[in-house]
Parts: C-alpha cells; structure tokens; sequence
C-alpha cells in the first residue's frame, strides 16, 4: 500500500535522512585502502548510534551487519567481513537510519586511491542516472518515468541495467511501495502524489544487467560476468511542483 506522509511525518523523514547523509559523508572521508569491509561497517554504526538513530540494516530479515559493504563486482548487499579495500576498488556503501519510527537510506560509491579510468566514468554515469531520472519528476508523473530516464543514459553509455532488483518507498517500513524500477516504458506506470518518499536507486554495471545471488550467504549480489558495478541512492519527497533529495 502506498502511503502519502503528513507534515509532522515528513519532518521526521528529513531528520533521519539527514543522519544518513551525514553517516555517508563521514565514510567518505574516512574510507582507504587497507581497511576491512567491517572496518567500513563499524564506522556506520558509530555514527549512526551517536545520531540517537538506529541501523535499520541491522537484523533485517536477519541481516548481519549496519550496512551493506559492495566491492568492484558485488552490486549490491555485500555482507562487511574481512575483505580488504585494494588501491582502485569501487565501494558502495548503502545505509538505512530509523529515527522517531521513520526511515532514510541512501547510498555512494566511493572511489579508493587510484582509480582506472573506466571505473571512473561508471561511477559518474551511475550518479548522473540518479539526477536524469528527477530532473521533471512531480506529483502526477507516471512512475515509470524514472526507470526509463535511468535506462536511456546509462544504455547510451553502453552500460547494464540491473533489472532483479529495484528502489522502493520508504517511511515508518524501510521498503514500502511502491517498487521503483531503473527500467520502464515512459508514460505508464501509477501516477506519483505529493507526500510520496521514495528511494531512487541506480544500480549500474559495466557489463551484462544479470546478476547473481550468493546462495551460502543468502544476501550477496554481483555481477554475472565478474565486471565492476556502481549504486547511487537518494531518499526524495514527492511535491507538487517537483521533488525534495532528503539525503542530499
């Protein structure tokens, strides 16, 4: 069921993007080469538990950790544990904060020392495909809408566009509906209302769109052909006018 949040709600939401923004901006000056996946995780809920919040990750459908750590061709949902961050990986990094009973999540994937080239512009690309998917998002824009603007740039870079999973709103649940998909047929789709708060997910490849899950941990997804992919996610308001980036 779709929900339409209240001001007093909407305020609640920004307090607890905000915690989640502030979390990513302090991985991402913190985060090198050397560290753990783990090392990463503890710094999320260091922080995060210092913000009076919670990490909504933390035990979710017996999720082990406060956030999800994914390097170079894990897509996302990487488990942190004692995989070392290497000079030129790619690490996404998605958290999800629960303060006064509503949600924030977001998620960047940080650059570590040099970088090829290619990455680079994944990364970037991936992030662009965030911005084209909002550029005349509004209440009464049908919500495929976003996935087709993701689709478009990101196929026009010749990039893959994961299909197996998708964004979502979000509020008092961290996942409610609807599902935001990063591909779709321009005009369909339900119409968005003010007072939606939905989670705009690209999740990019370099290669094939397919994926695989870990079947011994249950959680993992990465690349079916082993190539380097990039997430980036904003929580965003709905408005009459337009959107509110919540995590930005």
């Amino acid at each position: 069921m779709v929900t339409v949040k209240n001001e007093k709600e909407i305020e609640y939401m920004r307090e607890s993007c905000r915690i989640v923004k502030e979390t990513l901006d302090f991985v991402g000056k913190n985060i090198r080469a050397g560290m753990t996946t783990k090392d990463v995780d503890d710094l999320v809920y260091k922080y995060i538990i210092s913000c009076g919040a919670y990490p909504s990750e933390l035990g979710y459908e017996g999720y082990p950790a406060s956030s999800c750590v994914s390097v170079n061709e894990v897509v996302v949902h990487g488990i942190p544990g004692d995989r070392v961050i290497l000079d030129g990986d790619i690490v996404s990094v998605d958290i999800t904060a629960e303060k006064n009973g509503f949600h924030g999540d977001a998620a960047r994937t940080f650059l570590i020392g040099n970088v090829s080239e290619e990455k680079r512009k994944l990364v970037k690309v991936t992030e662009e495909c965030f911005f084209k998917a909002i550029e005349e998002l509004r209440a009464g824009t049908p919500l495929y809408d976003i996935g087709y603007a993701v689709q478009t740039h990101a196929e026009s870079h010749g990039y893959g566009v994961v299909r197996a999973l998708t964004g979502h709103g979000i509020g008092k649940s961290m996942h409610e509906d609807p599902s935001v998909p990063n591909y779709g047929r321009k005009g369909t789709g339900m119409r968005l209302r003010a007072g939606m708060t939905i989670c705009i997910e690209p999740m990019i490849t370099m290669g094939t769109y397919k994926v695989y899950q870990d079947r011994n941990d249950g959680w993992t997804i990465t690349t079916a052909d082993g190539k380097p992919a990039a997430h980036y996610e904003n929580t965003v308001l709905i408005t009459e006018n337009g959107v509110e980036i919540l995590t930005l």
